[in-house]
């Protein structure tokens, strides 16, 4: 009887146990990692946004105002050359966490890419030489006007169809400096460009050229993120949102375009 009892005790310690080992409650997962570091996809060709200077270090308007939001978000920032053509699936790859390399806002990005609210408008301006009569877009009647070939600027113009047919002469360019070569050495009268673009060039050279009042339409810029990151475009939304009440925003504007452009 000793010898049963005793194995009794055993069995029913045995599943005391085993009954312990399962009411006990499992450990709790570990909680994710949080972010330290945003991964900023950009155009490294494209000043001033975002490009290279002379010692190879990406530098431009949208490098510091990553820069700056970053730091007020406490995260590190890497700057992500990307083929910009592949922009979309670089973001939905998460082989970058945002695109921020005046990205303009339109409808049908909108249906893959989570915009924060637009820190800047950029319009196709006129740049005239200093001095020049020319004031309004009424003014570009019999002028020769020109323009980067390809450029969104070549479409502003066209759009306003009763203007461009006024022009005396339209010039495509490969590019803008070389537009605006031409006007400074009088082979052109007026060069219709981005503003970003425009602005950064007439502020290297503020005693050569002169931006009209008018302009040849508006668009604006935002940065673009993962439609479910929502977590990230609630504080880079505050931290821009902050960047534009205190003023920082306006002095990198001002750095790279003699000009607040900020939205």
């Amino acid at each position: 009887m000793k010898k049963i009892a005793a194995v009794a005790l055993l069995s029913l310690g045995a599943l005391l146990a085993a009954c312990s080992k399962q009411e006990s409650a499992p450990a709790p997962a570990a909680a994710p990692a949080a972010a330290t570091k945003i991964v900023v996809g950009l155009d490294d060709n494209f000043p001033p946004m975002g490009f290279r200077d002379d010692k190879n270090q990406l530098v431009g308007f949208d490098i510091d105002m990553a820069k700056e939001a970053a730091k007020r978000l406490g995260l590190e920032v890497e700057f992500k050359p990307i083929d910009w053509s592949a922009k979309e699936a670089e973001l939905s790859g998460k082989r970058v966490d945002a695109l921020w390399n005046g990205l303009t806002i339109t409808e049908e990005r909108k249906q893959n890419i989570a915009f924060t609210s637009p820190y800047m408008e950029n319009h196709q301006i006129i740049v005239v030489p200093a001095g020049s009569a020319i004031k309004t877009k009424a003014d570009l009647a019999g002028k020769v006007v020109g323009a980067q070939e390809g450029s969104s600027a070549v479409d502003a113009i066209k759009k306003e169809d009763a203007v461009f047919k006024s022009f005396k002469e339209f010039k495509t360019f490969g590019d803008n400096v070389t537009a605006l070569m031409d006007l400074t050495t009088g082979r052109l009268e007026a060069v219709v460009v981005d503003e970003v673009v425009g602005r950064y060039y007439v502020a290297k050279k503020p005693d050569a050229y002169a931006v009209l009042g008018d302009n040849f339409g508006t668009e604006e810029y935002g940065v673009g993120l993962r439609k479910d990151d929502t977590e990230l475009h609630g504080k880079l939304e505050k931290a821009l949102a902050d960047m534009k009440a205190d003023g920082a925003a306006a002095k990198i504007a001002e750095q790279w375009f003699g000009k607040n452009i900020i939205k």
